[in-house]
């Protein structure tokens, strides 16, 4: 639904403050704000799920080997990798669209089709992980981010931007999905919430900084370097889960 509606408010308020372009489409932030406010009020978490974070921290491993260990580091790679390139591209896609001469329709159209890609095959993508496992998932969605560079890099027309960015949206769901699965599978219980805690700083950090740096490459070296970069980042997260394979693999002394 909001990648429906979200880019049609763009369209239809960007002229609001006219001269000055998208200042309608910014605030009109603050109305869909209020709105998401008002649907959390009513959220309420269930007393028994809060009592399953009341486990005794016996069993807790430090910090330093939980997040030293193989499987979560291939999880983190490839979920920094998955998020990150995601976030690097698509922040950058408009701008080479309006760039390239396409109009700002085609280019919030994009996006929509983009966000369509990232959130609707979640109906299933934890049934494939369940059936195929992660590791195959995620591999699957670095294909599929794969496939994105090589496909925009094979052309400026509209109809490879938006192929590029359905791909886009479909390599980080199952990319990343798939790597959150495999960090899930990492901890015990007891270890969840400093565990996530530091996949969700080293991502959302590297996330950020990946979104501030789309702007900056793509005003240096154009809408094919943003797409080259996405070569050397999905070897990085090919080879942890190859070394992850190879580590599994080994016999465990006793």
């Amino acid at each position: 639904v909001t990648a429906i509606l979200g880019p049609q408010i763009v369209i239809f308020t960007r002229e609001l403050f006219a001269p000055v372009m998208f200042a309608g489409s910014f605030a009109s932030i603050l109305g869909l704000a209020a709105v998401g406010a008002a649907i959390l009020s009513f959220l309420r978490i269930p007393a028994k799920a809060a009592g399953k974070v009341e486990i005794a921290d016996s069993d807790a491993r430090p910090l330093s080997e939980i997040v030293t260990r193989p499987r979560f580091v291939a999880a983190l790679f490839c979920a920094v990798g998955s998020y990150a390139l995601m976030s690097f591209v698509m922040t950058g896609a408009p701008l080479a669209m309006v760039g390239c001469g396409l109009s700002t329709d085609d280019a919030t159209l994009g996006i929509s089709w983009h966000v369509m890609a990232m959130f609707a095959p979640s109906f299933f993508t934890g049934s494939l992980i369940y059936r195929f496992g992660a590791e195959r998932i995620v591999a699957t969605g670095l294909v599929l981010l794969v496939g994105c560079a090589v496909v925009a890099l094979s052309g400026l027309a509209l109809w490879q931007f938006w192929t590029a960015l359905i791909l886009l949206g479909l390599g980080w769901n199952f990319g990343f999905i798939g790597a959150t699965a495999m960090v899930a599978d990492s901890y015990r219980p007891s270890e969840k919430g400093k565990v996530q805690g530091f996949h969700d700083f080293v991502l959302f950090g590297s996330v950020a900084f990946a979104s501030l740096m789309s702007g900056t490459v793509y005003n240096a070296w154009g809408w094919e370097m943003l797409n080259w970069v996405i070569f050397p980042v999905t070897v990085l997260c090919f080879v942890a889960l190859g070394v992850l394979k190879m580590t599994s693999a080994r016999p465990t002394s006793t």
